[in-house]
């Protein structure tokens, strides 16, 4: 079998999604699929109209091009004409749910358009059990339809080796409102003084927001934002932190979540959405809105690292089973199956 796969959210501040589409990728070639990878490196996948030009014009050319017999649409957004049976991966339906603060031509575009284009997909793979009772809750598509494939975490994070104590509460991810960060800082000053926040993601305006509030509760010297770095970077800080937060409203997955479990990380997340389907009870689950909680929370975690660290090794090795691209390739590969054979 060989698979067109669209690769273009691996251009350029590759965040979840690319993460996404690489590791499925080299799972699925080591598996013994064909992998046809579809990009355009000419154009900015972060550009709306690029996006755009890419989705509905350029791939459906390239997939018939390819030589494939599966065209995975494995960014959430499809044609609307599809040369292939088509497998599309729905991250999540954020743009339906939690992003209306987002401009209107993207929200539908993402949103209803998106999900209109569903209906001609021979089949929908899903990040997690939460994304597809979202995905149910919105579109008329039988269950059996839609497969959930968890997603996997790269052998870099797995293979990390841990260094502490640290003063680092490491958020990695988008700074966007969804993501909560506001919370975090409102349980800073509940926490002891050396601890800080430390963001690894590319910003929105939410981020002036949370800058605000941070000097009007006098932490701003205990937030930091890094931006979008690198990979090496952001491993050296998994190695490095007392722990990460995942403080979300919203998550299809949760990647920094399953990243942290991999790499033997304490971690704290949210109630929210899929986060605590994804730590599957081994890491605390706080209420999303209480910053006495999360500062309770963290403050436990620092005030005894090697317990803390104690916990986080003993459940890594079945976090890494569960989060096998090796697993999630052979899931998949029976998804195009079933693509096939409908």
């Amino acid at each position: 079998m060989i698979v067109a796969l669209d690769a273009q959210l691996t251009l350029g501040t590759a965040t979840g999604i690319g993460e996404y589409v690489i590791g499925l990728a080299d799972a699925l070639r080591a598996a013994g699929t064909g992998i046809v990878e579809l990009r355009e490196p000419k154009l900015d996948p972060w550009r709306f109209d690029r996006r755009l030009l890419w989705d509905q014009v350029l791939l459906p050319g390239r997939a018939r091009a390819s030589g494939a017999q599966v065209l995975h649409c494995a960014s959430g957004t499809m044609p609307l004409s599809t040369p292939l049976p088509t497998v599309v991966t729905v991250h999540d339906v954020a743009w339906l749910k939690v992003q209306r603060h987002a401009p209107a031509y993207a929200r539908y575009y993402f949103g209803r358009f998106a999900l209109k284009r569903y209906a001609a997909a021979k089949a929908i793979a899903v990040d997690s059990q939460f994304s597809r009772r979202e995905l149910l809750d919105v579109m008329d598509v039988a269950p059996e339809h839609i497969h959930v494939v968890y997603n996997g975490v790269a052998s870099d994070y797995c293979n990390v080796e841990r260094q502490f104590p640290s003063d680092v509460i490491l958020v990695p991810g988008t700074v966007e409102r969804r993501k909560n960060l506001e919370v975090l800082i409102r349980a800073l000053p509940l926490i002891g003084s050396r601890m800080r926040v430390v963001s690894a993601g590319p910003f929105t305006t939410y981020r002036d927001e949370c800058l605000r509030l941070a000097e009007s509760l006098g932490v701003r010297d205990r937030l930091e934002f890094r931006g979008y770095i690198g990979r090496a970077a952001l491993i050296d800080l998994y190695a490095k932190c007392a722990l990460v937060a995942v403080p979300s409203r919203y998550e299809g997955f949760g990647y920094a979540a399953a990243q942290a479990l991999c790499a033997g990380v304490p971690v704290v997340v949210s109630d929210q959405s899929s986060l605590p389907e994804v730590v599957g009870g081994d890491a605390p689950v706080i209420a999303v809105d209480d910053p006495q909680a999360w500062a309770s929370a963290i403050a436990a975690i620092v005030a005894d690292p090697r317990s803390a660290q104690a916990h986080s090794d003993a459940v890594r090795a079945r976090s890494i089973e569960r989060f096998s691209w090796a697993r999630a390739a052979a899931q998949m590969q029976a998804v195009y199956e079933r693509a096939l054979s409908s």
